[in-house]
Order: structure tokens, then sequence, then C-alpha cells
């Protein structure tokens, strides 16, 4: 049975990566598959790399902008708007010049383990030395596969 969640603004844990801050508001496990919920804040900067995640992931984007490559195709994204990010389909995002600020529904539990792997393994602070290989250490353990851009 699933029991009532309130998470007020700014609780949650922070998982800050190159592309941003990941915040897990709540996971969600009712006998289902459950769902993971994110606030995501986006600097501005370049894309992140074209990868393909296990989860399916439904974003929705408050403030900002974000130009969204999926199987091939552009989306300008929207304050308002809606994208759906399909499991295992090459996706990338690159927000605007003011950033953005959206919120991720992740099917499963994986997301918010891959997004704490990344900031613990690859903490920003870093950003100049890390590796592809130590990218690729933590993308193999979760499933996502990064694509050649």
């Amino acid at each position: 049975m699933t029991t009532t969640v309130h998470v007020a603004p700014g609780e949650g844990a922070h998982h800050v990566l190159l592309d941003g801050d990941h915040v897990a508001k709540t996971a969600v496990a009712d006998g289902t598959r459950g769902f993971e919920v994110f606030e995501v804040v986006s600097r501005p900067g370049p894309p992140v790399p074209p990868h393909r995640a296990p989860w399916t992931a439904v974003l929705y984007l408050v403030e900002g902008r974000v130009t969204a490559h999926v199987d091939g195709t552009a989306y300008d994204v929207a304050p308002g708007a809606v994208l759906v990010l399909p499991a295992g389909r090459p996706a990338t995002f690159e927000p605007g010049p003011d950033g953005a600020r959206f919120v991720a529904v992740t099917w499963g539990d994986r997301a918010g383990a891959f997004f704490a792997d990344m900031a613990r393994s690859l903490p920003l602070e870093r950003a100049a030395s890390i590796r592809v290989e130590d990218v690729l250490a933590v993308t193999g353990r979760h499933g996502v596969v990064l694509d050649a851009p």
C-alpha cells in the first residue's frame, strides 16, 4: 500500500552533476513497477552526452528552455511542455542560456541510484580531471549506455 508523502520545497537528496542539481523528491513502490520524482535545476552549458537509459522518463518543464534530441528528432521544450524519453532510446538535452528547471518522473527505482553514484563518484569539483573511463565505469554499473555524439 502506498503511503502519503509530502516533501517541502528545497527538501530532498541533492545529487549535483555536471548538467545540474538532481533533487530526489520521492520514490514510490506500490506493488507495481513504481516510480521516482526529481526536481532538476540545469545550468546553461553544453548538452549532456547522447545516452540510452534503461528507464523511461517524463519531463515537465517548469522554467527556462531545453532543446532535446530523442531518436534523432529535435524538440524545443518550453515551460508547461511535457517530453517523454523512452527507455533504451538515444537522447540528449541542452538547457537554454538561462538554464532550466523541470520535474522528471522515472519508471522503476534505478535513476536515483544512478544520479547518487554519479554525484559521489564524479563530483563537480573534479570536473576538469574526470576521464571517460570514470564516466563509463558509473554508467556501466547502472545500464546507461553512452552513444557517440
